[in-house]
């Protein structure tokens, strides 16, 4: 895409927030959302406002990057407790665990715009959401929330572009989903097991991974996946053990490093067709 195409791409994102006359951007902290926000920030400056929600699904690390990132652009943030481990729905982790997740988030940014007059809601999803399963986009069409990336036809690249053209610190941060998609579906999720995960994967960062998902499975195992470049030095004995002694520690019984490396969605392959299609 030429240089002149991909401004044409940002200065219509811009013009179409500046048209909603104000907005709360669903945001997490992440490359997508940063670059709505910043977007909103710019285009409807104090009329603009970041909300994130914040429960046991999200890592304390991931809430202190919002804030930063936030403050950086400057935008008014908000944070809001969700409760969506009091519905038995999302605590069974079936395969549609992110509608109930979203449908709380939604719930609570609805009310918040109602007392606010804010005119919608915006969230991060790009064009190359729309290739993955993604329930949560369902309750996003429930609750009218507007995708701008990806009406503006910006897919992942271009974001990432967008978001270091505008110099934010997350341009290549990777992709953090919530705590509650690395268990895996059936299984409970419950804030003891989210505590285990958050741990886990916060050690093997110090260890000098910068991609990596510890995904629970039944039997308190843990499913380590992580760049195939990096699992022969993960291999060493001495390492090995350490890793293991570790996680064993926060109460996992069996840890396994996943020999086919790191998979962003690597749960989604558990769901089946007729799940997909019932969206």
């Amino acid at each position: 895409m030429s240089q002149i195409e991909f401004n044409t791409k940002r200065d219509a994102l811009l013009d179409q927030i500046r048209s909603l006359g104000s907005c709360a951007v669903a945001f997490s902290g992440g490359v997508d959302s940063a670059v709505v926000a910043q977007a909103a920030q710019l285009a409807l400056d104090e009329d603009a406002v970041a909300v994130t929600g914040v429960s046991h699904s999200l890592a304390p690390g991931e809430l202190n990057v919002a804030r930063d990132v936030a403050r950086q652009i400057g935008i008014r943030h908000v944070e809001v407790e969700t409760e969506e481990f009091g519905n038995p729905d999302y605590v069974q982790n079936d395969a549609r665990r992110c509608f109930h997740c979203k449908t709380e988030l939604y719930t609570h940014l609805t009310s918040f715009c109602q007392l606010n007059a804010i005119a919608c809601i915006l969230n991060g999803a790009n064009v190359d959401d729309q290739d993955d399963y993604r329930p949560g986009m369902e309750a996003a069409r429930n609750f009218q929330v507007i995708s701008p990336l990806a009406e503006c036809g910006l897919n992942k690249t271009e974001v990432r572009q967008l978001a270091a053209q505008w110099n934010l610190p997350v341009w290549d941060k990777p992709a953090s989903p919530c705590l509650s998609s690395r268990v895996a579906y059936g299984e409970e999720v419950t804030p003891e097991r989210l505590r285990m995960i958050d741990e886990a994967e916060c050690f093997l960062r110090e260890q000098g991974l910068r991609e990596v998902r510890v995904r629970y499975h039944r039997g308190d195992l843990a499913r380590i996946e992580m760049p195939v470049d990096s699992i022969y030095a993960f291999l060493d004995p001495q390492r090995r053990a350490s890793i293991a002694d570790f996680l064993r520690s926060l109460g996992f019984r069996f840890v396994t490093i996943d020999l086919e490396g790191f998979r962003s969605g690597s749960l989604n392959s558990l769901v089946s067709i007729d799940q997909i299609k019932r969206l």
